[in-house]
C-alpha cells in the first residue's frame, strides 16, 4: 500500500489503538482532540487520504462507522525453538507472533519490581518485574498461586499461597527461608502473579 505521512500515520495509528480497545469507531470530534486540532476539516482530509489509499473505509451517511482494513500484525515474531543443552533449527517457514499486548494493556494489572530471593526456585529472581493481577475476590486465588500479600507484621511480600481452613502459608522457593504463617484474617491477596519481564541488560 502507499506509504503514510507522518500526520496520517499518526491519525491510523490512534484509530488502530482506540477501534481496538473500544470496539467502535470514534467521533470526528474525539479524533479532533486526539490530534490536538481545534478544526474538523484537517481530520476529515487524513481520513479521506486514509481511505483513497486503503488503508479504512466507512459507510457513508452514517456516523461511526469506520473499519480498519487491513490489520497489522501486532507482537514479536516466533522463529522457531532455541535448546540451553544441544542444537535445534532455529528458523523455520511458519512465522508466528507473540502478543503481549493485551497483557500490558489490561487496567486489572500492574508491575512490581522484585526485591530478594526468596523465590529464586520459580526463576523469580531480585531486579525482576513482576507482572500482576488484581483480584476482584480472595476466591480466585488457589493453593499454589503465585501471589502479592500484605501481612499484619510483615508487609507486601510474593509467596506462593495454601491456605487450610483459617490457616495461610505463604511458602518462599528459597529453602533459606522460612514460610509464614498466619491467620487468614491477617492476610490480604494484592493480586495473583500472571508474568515475569527481566531486562537481560539490567542484570549484567
Amino acid at each position: 500500500m502507499e506509504s503514510l505521512t507522518p500526520a496520517q500515520k499518526e491519525l491510523y495509528d490512534w484509530l488502530i489503538e482506540y477501534i481496538r480497545s473500544t470496539q467502535h469507531a470514534p467521533s470526528i470530534r474525539q479524533m479532533m482532540k486526539a490530534m490536538n486540532l481545534r478544526s474538523p476539516a484537517p481530520v476529515q482530509s487524513r481520513l479521506e487520504r486514509l481511505r483513497s489509499k486503503g488503508y479504512i473505509d466507512w459507510i457513508d451517511g452514517k456516523a461511526r462507522t469506520i473499519r480498519i482494513l487491513h490489520q497489522p500484525e501486532k507482537g514479536l515474531s516466533i522463529e522457531g525453538e532455541i535448546a540451553a543443552g544441544g542444537l535445534v533449527e532455529p528458523f523455520n517457514d511458519e512465522k508466528n507472533k507473540l502478543d503481549l499486548s493485551d497483557l500490558f494493556s489490561q487496567s486489572d494489572c500492574y508491575v512490581l519490581r522484585v526485591v530478594g530471593d526468596s523465590m529464586i526456585e520459580d526463576l523469580i529472581n531480585e531486579g525482576d518485574y513482576a507482572i500482576m493481577r488484581s483480584l476482584s475476590s480472595t476466591a480466585e486465588v488457589k493453593n499454589g498461586d503465585i501471589v502479592a500479600a500484605r501481612v499484619s507484621g510483615h508487609g507486601t511480600t510474593l509467596k506462593r499461597f495454601y491456605q487450610e481452613q483459617e490457616q495461610v502459608t505463604l511458602k518462599p522457593s528459597n529453602q533459606n527461608y522460612e514460610s509464614i504463617k498466619v491467620e487468614a484474617d491477617n492476610v490480604e491477596i494484592q493480586g495473583i502473579l500472571v508474568g515475569i519481564w527481566r531486562s537481560v541488560a539490567s542484570n549484567n
